[in-house]
């Protein structure tokens, strides 16, 4: 059996944590409200550049957990996870998680300086949009060698942020195996489709190469290799957020159930409703626990960081699951309605089940992480 065993010193908030996520919170409750969030998602963008900016520029956020030899902060994840749950409390559609997370992350695993040099810079400024393809999801690219360099050719689907990343970093098949390329996408070579998805605040989509000019990152064979490091610090990142987007349906619903009357009296007060925010509050906090714990694991780049991000995902989902279950039913009518954001946040719960695996998928996972697994697997 694993031994899980971490400093719970670390799994508390550091009072640079608290200030960041003071700032954080002023910021984008002002830039992210229901409203702006609908009209950000609907745009042609997809996000407020003008936010984006700033949390890049003003505040650093980009490049918390990037380190400071490629233009970045240098501290940890943990910083990051911080910025990742209050994003995920007012369903901030900037493309954070594919950026910052995926395509960072990918470069810092394939351990190519040279890369890392030339790409990391630009996306812990803010500067640079990125997302990665063929690594979430099975994709059917193939890199051959032009006259001017290598070339991708063939598909992708369901990429995050495919649309409109200014960087794409590619698993495709090469002559001497599976590679990590980078690409700048341009019209001519690779055309984009979004997908129409069920969140709108999660933009994904379809990619056709035809002959685009990709510089190979990393090694051959390093793949694999990457895609867990790069699947696990996803895992980590969206238990984070999903904190966050639970915090705020109790909150709300909290406000609504102390304010709502019936009987003459307000409807929190019933016993039936303080049992069941009882039993969200408690889903909440382990899964708070949770996502504390991967991010640790992150940060400190442990071994026990699969086990961490695997159990932080199926803790999460499920109390994300339920906190926009009770946050539609206990708004009554009106949280069944479009106008109420309630749906917006039962939408990204849904919707993020399909990037790195349902809960019941993170449960098999870690049941066979864990040796727990039996032989029907």
């Amino acid at each position: 059996m694993m031994r899980l065993d971490v400093d719970p010193a670390l799994l508390l908030e550091t009072e640079e944590q608290r200030q960041l996520r003071a700032v954080l919170r002023d910021v984008l409750t002002a830039a992210c409200g229901p409203e702006r969030v609908r009209e950000q998602a609907a745009s042609p963008r997809g996000f407020d550049r003008v936010l984006w900016d700033r949390l890049g520029g003003e505040i650093g956020v980009h490049g918390l957990a990037v380190p400071e030899e490629y233009g970045g902060a240098g501290y940890t994840f943990a910083e990051l996870a911080v910025a990742l749950e209050e994003t995920g409390r007012v369903l901030c559609p900037a493309p954070l998680l594919p950026t910052v997370v995926l395509a960072g992350e990918a470069l810092l695993a394939s351990g190519d300086r040279r890369a890392c040099e030339r790409w990391l810079p630009g996306i812990a400024s803010g500067a640079r949009t990125a997302t990665v393809a063929g690594v979430l999801h099975p994709a059917r690219v193939a890199a051959e060698r032009g006259p001017g360099g290598w070339l991708l050719r063939g598909e992708a689907d369901f990429v995050p942020d495919g649309a409109g990343a200014e960087l794409l970093l590619v698993a495709a098949r090469a002559p001497d195996g599976t590679r990590l390329f980078a690409c700048v996408p341009d019209a001519a070579t690779c055309r984009r489709t979004a997908r129409r998805v069920l969140d709108p605040t999660r933009r994904q989509a379809h990619l056709r190469f035809t002959g685009a000019a990709a510089e190979p990152v990393g090694e051959p064979g390093q793949v694999p290799a990457t895609a867990a490091a790069v699947l696990d610090a996803g895992r980590a990142a969206l238990a984070a957020e999903h904190v966050g987007g639970s915090a705020h349906a109790l909150d709300a619903t909290l406000d609504h159930v102390s304010h709502r009357t019936q009987f003459g009296r307000a409807i929190g007060s019933f016993q039936a409703i303080k049992h069941r925010l009882a039993d969200l509050l408690v889903a909440i906090e382990g899964a708070r626990s949770a996502a504390s714990y991967a991010s640790a694991c992150l940060a400190l780049r442990r071994s026990e960081l699969p086990v961490a991000a695997s159990a932080a995902a199926v803790a999460c989902t499920h109390a994300y699951r339920l906190a926009t279950t009770e946050y539609v039913q206990l708004h009554g009518g009106i949280g069944f309605t479009w106008e109420h954001p309630a749906h917006l946040y039962v939408r990204r719960a849904r919707g993020d089940e399909a990037l790195f695996g349902t809960g019941d998928d993170q449960a098999l996972r870690l049941a066979g992480l864990l040796g727990l697994a039996g032989r029907g697997g």
